[in-house]
């Protein structure tokens, strides 16, 4: 009886390692290794693109948000609108989300019926003033301006913050 448990005991020990030896070994891709925005460098860019905006005479508000969409930093202008908080975040999470300046998503939609339906997903906001973070060719968050007189001066301000900061990126 001894040998028979043996016996048993080997076969599922052979079971268990023919299931293993038919299971693939997880790839070193399996686990990735991002870059994202430090809530350090969020703010400056907030601030940034405020001061960039206030410098013209406009009172935005300006949100940046990490490569998954997800607010970093606020700041708001004094006397900036109440809405401009609300744009100014649709605005980086649709520059996070498309990875892509949402000036130039709101003209693509203009001009191509096929595009034209993006304004319909829910929280996409193509409106000028959306612009992606990168450091190289990496997006690692997004910054949103809301308030100027044009989403493309919206545009400007955040251009101008993220110009300020190059060298962190």
């Amino acid at each position: 009886m001894h040998s028979i448990l043996r016996l048993g005991g080997l076969a599922v020990l052979l079971a268990a390692s023919a299931v293993q030896a038919q299971t693939p070994a997880p790839a070193a891709s399996a686990v990735r290794t991002e870059k994202n925005i430090s809530l350090a460098l969020a703010n400056q860019i907030a601030a940034e693109a405020v001061a960039a905006c206030a410098a013209n005479g406009y009172n935005v508000a300006a949100t940046v948000v990490d490569r998954a969409g997800t607010v970093r930093a606020v700041q708001r202008a004094d006397n900036a609108g109440p809405h401009t908080l609300a744009s100014s975040e649709r605005k980086a999470w649709t520059s996070a989300s498309a990875k892509s300046p949402t000036q130039a998503m709101m003209e693509g939609a203009q001009k191509n019926a096929g595009a034209a339906n993006l304004v319909y997903l829910p929280g996409f906001l193509l409106l000028g003033g959306g612009v992606p973070v990168k450091s190289g060719n990496e997006v690692i968050g997004a910054v949103g301006v809301g308030g100027a007189p044009g989403g493309h001066l919206d545009d400007q301000c955040a251009n101008a913050a993220l110009e300020k900061v190059k060298g962190l990126l």
